[in-house]
């Protein structure tokens, strides 16, 4: 597999940390000064630890990813820390509700998904193994130093699940203070909800630092990375390695993908907006970024694709109807990096087709409809599209109608009372369009 996703001219830069404070990346470090000189006159190893929380990964890991391939491109080594001992409880962070609890079959076939989806973008070192560690006293070691270049994956699972909690208390709990900890902004947050905070979310914080100790003690981790929220968890490991290996160690934080108005983004009405084309079709994710309002463009080039700073800049200049150019390279380039550019080039065929650009309509969403159900004097139009899930009511459909919101093969229905038939049906499809943006072939079975 080639894994030239990033290329040579993304930057004038030739340390990975100004590459990273150029595109955005960075909030925090815990000594911006040391970080910056570690990446620039070393390759060292670097965590980024990921819960497996769903099956899937989302738009919001994407981030963390991009930034893994970044630290490879530049010859660093990727650790990517799969949680199937952290997942059992849950990371508290940037939640004000308590994670539902899985099961261990569960969280291991999470972290198999987990681990597929890495193997797409970061290219592995599979020889690579992490041996032994029996509990807090007995340390482990790597079967091997990565290859050169090379990312490696742990579950942390291997240290975690066969803890004595005594054991971890007076060797780790011991080192943490109480106070200190409930001044994190992610503990405090959950004290002011109905039940307050539980002494099982309070061990996260534990067991996330020890994580990176036992990572900096094992097999020479040098930097955790995070997302914003992570700042308390990765100051504890910091913290937690000095006093335990008397190694230094250091931390660094990214800004979130939030919009202009500070929300997450890749949340769609389905829920997240997931890197599998099972859960989200590339159409739906080439839509999704097609349809980023204007002021976060620039932010989304920069962030999401690896087009050179200077084109980043000249498409995120462009103003009114000329910003849709811009929003089309940004989402053909995600698309591009998320399912390949055949499935890329597809969408952005079947998104011009839908929107009166020509292309290829066969790449739109397509849904079966039976024919049973139109028979005779056929299915009203608001009960049809409700039942395709265009609208989530009649009185929605109601109202899309008046509005001069609808559309079956490109003619705008007017008639509340029209029927669909299955005589409408030309080669046996339609289109039906609901307002600019919802578009779905519907063929007859």
């Amino acid at each position: 597999m080639n894994f030239d996703f990033i290329p040579d001219n993304v930057s004038k830069f030739d340390n990975v940390y100004d590459v990273l404070k150029e595109r955005g990346f960075i909030e925090q470090s815990t000594d911006e000064e040391k970080v910056r000189e570690l990446l620039q006159n070393e390759k060292v190893k670097f965590y980024i630890g990921f819960d497996p929380t769903a099956d899937c990964l989302h738009v919001g890991h994407f981030m963390q990813v991009i930034i893994m391939m970044y630290m490879q491109k530049f010859g660093h080594t990727p650790v990517v820390l799969i949680g199937g001992g952290t997942g059992m409880v849950g990371d508290p962070s940037g939640r004000t509700d308590m994670r539902q609890v899985m099961d261990i079959e569960t969280i291991e076939h999470n972290c198999e998904q987990f681990k597929k989806l890495f193997d797409k973008f970061l290219d592995f070192d599979d020889e690579w193994e992490y041996v032994g560690n029996d509990g807090v006293y007995v340390p482990g070691h790597e079967n091997k130093t990565p290859d050169p270049g090379k990312a490696v994956a742990v579950n942390n699972a291997r240290w975690l699940r066969p803890l004595n909690y005594i054991d971890f208390l007076r060797e780790v709990g011991s080192q943490f203070n109480v106070n200190t900890m409930l001044r994190a902004e992610c503990f405090k947050q959950r004290m002011d909800r109905e039940g307050g905070l539980t002494m099982f979310e309070l061990n996260y914080m534990l067991m996330q630092s020890y994580d990176f100790m036992v990572m900096a003690r094992d097999f020479d981790v040098k930097i955790e990375f995070g997302g914003n929220d992570q700042w308390s968890n990765i100051i504890g490991g910091v913290d937690l390695t000095r006093k335990m290996t008397g190694k230094e160690v250091y931390g660094m934080t990214f800004s979130l993908l939030t919009n202009s108005e500070g929300k997450k983004m890749g949340k769609t009405q389905k829920g997240a907006l997931w890197l599998d084309a099972q859960k989200t079709s590339p159409y739906e994710f080439y839509q999704y970024w097609r349809n980023v309002g204007d002021a976060d463009v620039e932010k989304c080039l920069r962030m999401l694709t690896f087009l050179p700073m200077d084109e980043v800049k000249r498409l995120a200049s462009l103003e009114d109807k000329e910003i849709n150019k811009a929003k089309e390279v940004l989402a053909f380039e995600v698309t591009k990096l998320v399912h390949g550019e055949e499935e890329a080039q597809k969408a952005q065929d079947a998104a011009r087709a839908a929107f009166g650009g020509g292309g290829d309509l066969s790449n739109l969403p397509t849904v079966e409809f039976e024919t049973a159900k139109l028979e005779g004097e056929g299915m009203g139009v608001v009960s049809f599209i409700k039942e395709l899930g265009l609208v989530p009511s009649n009185r929605e459909g109601f109202m899309t109608i008046e509005q001069g919101g609808l559309k079956i093969d490109g003619e705008k229905i007017m008639d509340k009372k029209f029927a669909v038939t299955p005589d409408l049906f030309k080669e046996g499809k339609i289109l039906v369009e609901k307002g600019k943006k919802k578009k779905v072939i519907v063929t007859l079975k």
